[in-house]
């Protein structure tokens, strides 16, 4: 694979605990470091349609012919909507990436998706399926379609401004700014 230039980043945006329903998810697209432009749609909340909702909304975009990756702030997106990565890169036919700024609690994860989280077997079964997250470039991440090192160089790259790469950083800070007014928190 070579160097990917053209990136998108999906990052959900906040919302309080008592929500139920859809949560807006805003992908932040780059062409090496400049922002080329910005795609969003909803995912349900705690659901099962993130992979779904996502690869038809990249697929959709004109931005599609030109990317040759995906980044996403974790695993899943509105709570646990767990993301098929293997699904989505199939879908695509780019490499997808999931990033985290630490190891996850693997077990808090497995047992509020086994007590609290409808079809939640399912998720977890699709989590163990992608295996342990892998430290790179000061980062966790599970992947497909992609090497680690290949992952390595192109988060080098992309993060200038902190360890999150900048399509990552920007959907973070759009997605907060739309929902509550302004953006807040680290990105």
């Amino acid at each position: 694979m070579s160097e990917p230039s053209h990136v998108v980043g999906f990052d959900d945006a906040p919302f309080s605990p008592d929500h139920r329903g859809d949560v807006l998810v805003v992908g932040a697209v780059f062409c090496q470091l400049r922002l080329e432009g910005v795609l969003s749609s909803k995912v349900r909340r705690d659901g099962a349609n993130a992979t779904r909702v996502l690869a038809g909304m990249v697929s959709a975009s004109r931005f599609a012919p030109q990317l040759q990756a995906v980044l996403l702030q974790g695993i899943a997106m509105a709570g646990f909507n767990v993301i098929d990565l293997a699904a989505l890169q199939q879908k695509l036919g780019i490499a997808v990436i999931a990033v985290a700024r630490r190891q996850p609690d693997l077990a808090a994860i497995r047992r509020a998706l086994l007590t609290q989280v409808r079809g939640g077997r399912r998720k977890w079964a699709l989590l163990e399926r992608l295996g342990p997250m892998e430290a790179v470039a000061g980062v966790f991440v599970q992947r497909a379609g992609i090497t680690l090192a290949e992952t390595e160089t192109l988060l080098k790259r992309l993060a200038v401004n902190s360890a999150l790469p900048e399509p990552l950083r920007t959907a973070h800070l759009i997605a907060g700014g739309i929902v509550a007014g302004e953006s807040r928190h680290r990105a």
